[in-house]
């Protein structure tokens, strides 16, 4: 018997994104709701309970409000909203944070999909806290840039609106530089962080791609700290990892104009690392990546596979 799969608010852009990459799928019976009743609060927690692992695509109280009909039942989570990244008991889906992570989502009831920026971030940060290459104590600086779909329906019909023609925009935007960010909490716990890093995330004039710098000053790390020993560090733990491609570590060169393209991993589950040694001993490191692949529906999918016993590639493109 094929296992159910139900997806809570199907109609969002990461919904959509999963429901493409499973269509010429035969392994999973997908459920869906009739459009009349997608909003219906007891149809949808009959499918929920119908299902073997439900997909929340919702916002925050919406998906606490789901995991809460599901106590005692049989039924599995993976949650893609920021309500339970941090959360006791839910297992943050990130399969290549550290080793047994795909162990640790494979038997977990409830798995927490990462936020975007903050799956780039903390891929790579992590290895370089746990070698000592960083201080836990110093908050870094972070400058992301995404495609408008990272913002949901609301920013996609903003921006691609030709009355306010942010479409031909021939600049970023920033945004959120008042509050602090919903990814900053996940971002210091799965990193090992104490400190709270600096986040300035900006939209583009396109729709999918995203790209993340962390900028690490010498002034902020350790004496003996050098970009060979960084790049070692992500090389090392992500040699196996078949979405995350790391960088050759290159002789220091002006590099050209498209090579951080932050729409280079787009319509794919990879995400590409690299590092940039400065020559005053300054560090840049950055992250490239589909916002609605590794960033959102293509993570969820890996994490479905694991916790479906299969392997993590599944159906994903890379």
């Amino acid at each position: 018997m094929r296992p159910k799969l139900y997806i809570d608010g199907q109609a969002g852009t990461t919904a959509l994104r999963i429901r493409e990459w499973l269509a010429a799928r035969d392994d999973l019976e997908l459920l869906a709701a009739p459009e009349a009743l997608r909003k219906d609060p007891d149809a949808r927690r009959r499918f929920v309970l119908a299902s073997d692992v439900t997909v929340l695509c919702l916002p925050d109280d919406a998906a606490r409000e789901v995991a809460s009909w599901t106590e005692g039942s049989r039924t599995r989570l993976i949650d893609a909203s920021t309500a339970h990244r941090t959360a006791p008991g839910w297992v943050y889906g990130l399969p290549e944070l550290q080793p047994g992570q795909r162990e640790a989502i494979r038997s977990a009831r409830h798995v927490s999909n990462p936020g975007c920026y903050a799956a780039a971030f903390v891929l790579l940060m992590r290895p370089l806290v746990e070698r000592g290459l960083v201080f836990a104590d110093q908050g870094p600086v972070i400058h992301a840039l995404s495609g408008y779909s990272g913002g949901g329906r609301e920013l996609i019909e903003r921006w691609e609106d030709p009355a306010r023609g942010l479409g031909a925009l021939p600049y970023e935007a920033p945004y959120a530089l008042m509050r602090v960010h919903k990814h900053i909490p996940e971002m210091r716990v799965h990193a090992n962080l104490r400190a709270e890093p600096h986040f300035v995330p900006a939209v583009g004039p396109f729709r999918c791609g995203m790209r993340v710098q962390v900028a690490l000053p010498a002034s902020t790390l350790p004496a003996t700290t050098r970009g060979k020993d960084v790049w070692e560090a992500l090389h090392e733990r992500y040699a196996d990892e078949p979405f995350v491609r790391v960088a050759p570590l290159a002789a220091p060169a002006e590099p050209d104009e498209a090579i951080f393209d932050p729409r280079a991993c787009n319509d794919t589950n990879r995400i590409d690392l690299h590092v940039l040694p400065h020559p005053s001993g300054h560090l840049l490191l950055i992250a490239v990546l589909d916002n609605l692949g590794k960033g959102a529906s293509g993570v969820a999918i890996q994490n479905l596979n694991l916790m479906l016993g299969l392997p993590a590639t599944t159906g994903l493109p890379r």
